[in-house]
């Protein structure tokens, strides 16, 4: 069963085609992967499946609604979370605080309530708090939860970036090059939290260019080239695939074949 469902899918900046009709569908669990190299069009997917660009054509379904041409808010409401290329963290703002900032769509406290500091109020932050401090734990950063962000490690901010994702409540998340500057150890973190958000009954698609990451964690693998699919499949059939090696694995997909 599909969660996301892509028709015929375009995007067009100023005559250049960034995504020429692609057709996939995202199924309700896994790791769904995007690979290609930069300039196939993988971020551009990305920012048309979270309502960031409107398509040029296509359309998009999300767990049988069409959600083709709204605004962000509308995706992030239906169930659709992400976390970005390079990191949206709000520096000024703590660990704790930036995660709680997560969960602005699932509060539901009236200007009234707010200002007269009802009793009500007071119970929804403790349990804002109380879900933050759980998901922090859940990417390995408790020790951090009352530390600023702007102290915290590269590493840390990567996961703190997924955490605050999650304090949304996705049933899909997209993590666009999570390890991107990361090391091996820092790396390694990601992977076990890739498989744990996936053992917790959240789809994940993730766009990657460390293929060694990749093929290790995905379900079914996207190849695009230049915007067009070149390959759809397990991760297996893909790393198999002679276009696929030739195009964008290569010795590397070779050696871990």
């Amino acid at each position: 069963m599909s969660l996301l469902r892509a028709e015929a899918l375009s995007k067009e900046f100023g005559g250049v085609h960034a995504v020429q009709a692609l057709q996939f569908e995202i199924p309700a669990q896994g790791v769904y992967s995007i690979i290609g190299p930069n300039g196939a069009g993988k971020t551009t997917l990305l920012n048309l499946l979270t309502g960031v660009y409107r398509p040029s054509a296509g359309r998009i379904w999300f767990d049988g609604r069409e959600l083709t041409g709204r605004a962000p808010h509308h995706y992030a409401a239906a169930g659709v979370g992400r976390t970005f290329q390079n990191l949206q963290i709000f520096f000024n703002m703590s660990a704790l605080e930036n995660v709680m900032v997560g969960r602005y769509l699932h509060e539901r406290c009236s200007l009234v309530a707010a200002l007269l500091r009802f009793p009500s109020l007071a119970r929804a932050e403790r349990a804002c708090r109380a879900e933050a401090l759980e998901l922090l734990e859940f990417v390995g950063l408790g020790q951090y939860a009352r530390v600023g962000s702007d102290s915290m490690p590269y590493g840390a901010l990567k996961r703190l970036e997924i955490a605050r994702a999650l304090a949304a409540r996705p049933r899909l998340l997209l993590l666009d090059e999570p390890a991107a500057g990361l090391n091996p150890t820092e790396t390694q973190e990601i992977v076990r939290l890739i498989q744990r958000l996936a053992a917790r009954g959240i789809a994940v698609v993730l766009v990657e260019h460390n293929m060694k990451l990749v093929m290790g964690v995905s379900d079914q693998v996207l190849v695009l080239d230049y915007g067009r699919k070149l390959a759809e499949g397990s991760a297996e059939s893909v790393r198999r695939d002679p276009k696929v090696i030739e195009a964008y694995l290569g010795s590397e997909a070779q050696a871990h074949a």
